[in-house]
């Protein structure tokens, strides 16, 4: 089962083809919020739902490279065409992550095995300079007091550091159906400042002998087009000092 995990090792699986690979990023003051992404395969039938991988790369920054501003949480939008199903997946218990490194998180719920990526977070320590973390990152299928969840998994080797970030499933608004939000104040506590987030979700599993897939989606373009645009993600940082920054990427999608 943890071989199962049908990830693209190189980014080079999401080229969309000209003019559709371009991040977006909005500017409010100081602060640049950003998000990219892309989808494989980007030939989907029209009629009907169809495993795919995801990929979405977002963060924040500031323009005079100035200490980051604390963000307290984070929602991800995720369009309604989208199926998110796990049905038959294994469920992994978030008590089984925390303080495990990589290799034993894999060992304890390598079956629930969803997705894994990058999370880079600025810190800033009580005198001292800050400094860049960069983390490996994890993802499982979870379930946080009843509600559906993907359990984020980050470590550093340098310093030694694990936390577990729960995305909890709700409803969206809009062309979003779905949404993620996590509480990063809670997982992540007072001095990690999120900088960039990168992660790739994507699982094909069998359950009761019948393959399935952890996301799915069409391209339900009419019959006399070839191709058309969809929202694809959006995402919605809300820092301490209580201020929402937010932005979302289109993409296109080829029926078949």
């Amino acid at each position: 089962m943890r071989r199962a995990l049908c990830l693209s090792a190189s980014l080079a699986l999401f080229v969309l083809g000209p003019g559709l690979a371009q991040g977006e990023r909005v500017q409010r003051g100081n602060l640049i919020v950003s998000l990219d992404g892309g989808l494989s395969p980007l030939k989907l039938p029209r009629d009907r739902a169809a495993p795919v991988a995801v990929r979405l790369e977002g963060g924040l920054r500031t323009a005079d490279r100035s200490l980051l501003p604390r963000v307290t949480k984070i929602e991800l939008g995720l369009p309604s065409r989208a199926i998110v199903s796990s049905r038959g997946l294994p469920i992994c218990p978030q008590r089984l992550l925390r303080n495990a490194k990589p290799p034993e998180a894999r060992a304890a719920c390598g079956a629930a095995l969803v997705g894994h990526g990058v999370l880079e977070a600025q810190v800033s320590v009580p005198n001292q300079n800050p400094f860049l973390l960069r983390a490996r990152m994890l993802a499982f299928n979870g379930r946080i007091g009843g509600q559906r969840a993907i359990l984020l998994h980050t470590f550093t080797a340098n310093p030694p550091t694990v936390a577990v970030v729960p995305f909890l499933f709700g409803r969206g608004g809009g062309r979003f159906g779905t949404s993620l939000v996590a509480n990063l104040s809670r997982a992540l506590g007072p001095w990690p400042r999120l900088a960039r987030f990168e992660m790739i979700l994507s699982r094909r599993y069998l359950f009761r002998g019948e393959p399935r897939s952890y996301l799915s989606a069409s391209c339900p373009v009419p019959p006399r087009l070839t191709a058309g645009f969809f929202s694809l993600a959006r995402v919605t940082l809300r820092l301490a000092d209580g201020r929402r920054l937010g932005t979302g990427i289109a993409r296109g999608c080829r029926g078949r």
